[in-house]
C-alpha cells in the first residue's frame, strides 16, 4: 500500500553523510528476497575507488532518508559515458512515499547535465520503466535474468555488448 508523498529536498551526499547511508541502505535491503546484503559495503567500497559519480542524499524535515548511486560501467563496444545506477535505498518505513522515485528523477537529470550518455541497472521490470528504462538485447549482463538489466539512452546511438560495472561489484 502506497503512502502519502513526503516533503523532501536532495542534495549531494556530504562527509558525515557515510554512516547514515550505510545504515539506511542495509535497513532498506535487509527484507529484500533478491538481496544478499553486499549493498551497504558496495558503496562503501565505490566511494573508496573513487567510483562514486553521483552520490544523492534526500531529507527531510528531520534527517536523512534517502540515498542513490551512480558509477561508471564498460560497454563491450567502447562506448564512453555510461553509468550503473544503484543501489537506491530508502528507510523501509518510508519506502513507496516518492522518495525513491523522486531520487532517480533527479539523478538522472544530474547525469545527463554531467554529460552521460546512458544509464544502466539491474532492477525491477515493472518499477524502472516509468523512468524510461527498458531492455534493449544489445546491451548484455551477464548472470542476471536479460529482462532485469535495462538501458536509459541519454544522447546518441545505443552501444552495444557486455556490460561491466565498477570493480567494487565484485
Amino acid at each position: 500500500m502506497r503512502g502519502p508523498e513526503i516533503a523532501i529536498t536532495i542534495r549531494p551526499e556530504a562527509p558525515g553523510d557515510e554512516a547514515t547511508i550505510h545504515a539506511m541502505t542495509t535497513a532498506a535491503f535487509n527484507p529484500m528476497p533478491f538481496s544478499d546484503g553486499s549493498e551497504p559495503d558496495l558503496i562503501d567500497r565505490l566511494r573508496a575507488d573513487g567510483d562514486l559519480t553521483l552520490s544523492l542524499i534526500a531529507e527531510d524535515a528531520e534527517r536523512i532518508v534517502g540515498h542513490i548511486a551512480f558509477s561508471p560501467v564498460t560497454v563491450g563496444d567502447g562506448a564512453k559515458d555510461w553509468y550503473g545506477l544503484g543501489p537506491v535505498s530508502v528507510w523501509p518505513e518510508l519506502q513507496q512515499r516518492g522518495v525513491g522515485g523522486a531520487l532517480i528523477k533527479r539523478g538522472i537529470a544530474d547525469m545527463r547535465a554531467h554529460g552521460a550518455k546512458g544509464i544502466v541497472l539491474l532492477g525491477s521490470n515493472i518499477y524502472y520503466p516509468r523512468f524510461g528504462f527498458v531492455h534493449e538485447p544489445q546491451l548484455t549482463y551477464e548472470g542476471a535474468p536479460p529482462e532485469f538489466f535495462q538501458c536509459l539512452l541519454l544522447e546518441g546511438d545505443l552501444p552495444s555488448g557486455a556490460v561491466h560495472f565498477a570493480p567494487a561489484f565484485g
